[in-house]
């Protein structure tokens, strides 16, 4: 596993109190950083992850509630950080929901709800971020996008989903030219099926899902000192997954 030295770090992971944001948070906890779990509406399941973290790497872990598709939300979870841990060094975009139907039969709340928790929250936080970021020259920014999305894949199920997530590996592209001189990398994981999803294909690469084992060494590798030029970049847990139909 991938060690980056993240003492004195404060990471931010969107969405954390379980599954592949909890998995980002405690990987971040164990390399140092210390780790701000949030979450939306599972308040006992971030108090679990905020004490899981402090045990693992021996740093502060703090909870905090919001919903990042809200401006104001979003201003305020960050203003709790600031206080209690100091600026945001490392924001990890984990916050996402889904429509698993055709999109003619997605409602117009559910395709707006999908669209906002991929992408409008991926830009309120990195927004909110960027100060505290560039006033230190120094921050890591990584979005989760979606295996084969830079060939884009689409389908007409889950349509908006895969919408929003084109959109995150854009605007991860367009932040990343955005702060070259600021001493800030903004990247992208992108899996394919990972050990928590609901369901899994007949054929799977490899015989199996990605597990957070995968995820997360993608993203500590760009939370290390020494990636620091790599910026705008996406990196695909797939297993080496060529979709024919979807």
């Amino acid at each position: 596993m991938l060690s980056p030295d993240l003492d004195g770090r404060t990471a931010l992971v969107t969405g954390s109190a379980a599954g592949l944001g909890r998995a980002f948070a405690l990987a971040l906890a164990r390399n140092g950083a210390d780790v701000a779990v949030h979450y939306h509406s599972s308040e006992a399941a971030a108090y679990a992850t905020a004490e899981e973290a402090r045990e693992a790497g021996g740093g502060d872990a703090v909870v905090v509630q919001g919903d990042v598709t809200h401006p104001d939300s979003v201003d305020d979870l960050f203003g709790e950080i600031e206080a209690e841990l100091g600026s945001v060094d490392v924001l990890v975009n984990n916050v996402g929901n889904f429509a698993p139907k055709h999109w003619t039969d997605i409602e117009y709340d559910e395709w707006v709800n999908v669209l906002h928790t991929n992408l409008t929250a991926t830009y309120l936080t990195s927004k909110r971020a960027l100060p505290g970021m560039r006033e230190q020259e120094w921050g890591r920014v990584v979005n989760v996008g979606y295996a084969s999305g830079e060939k884009g894949l689409v389908s007409p199920k889950n349509f908006p989903y895969f919408a929003a997530k084109t959109g995150v590996l854009m605007f991860t592209r367009m932040l990343a030219a955005d702060t070259q001189s600021d001493g800030i990398t903004a990247n992208a994981v992108s899996p394919y099926v990972v050990e928590n999803s609901d369901e899994f294909p007949d054929d799977l690469p490899r015989g199996r899902p990605a597990d957070y084992r995968d995820v997360t060494q993608a993203l500590l590798f760009f939370c290390d000192e020494n990636s620091d030029y790599i910026s705008g970049e996406n990196i695909e847990i797939d297993g080496g997954w060529l979709p024919e139909d979807v």
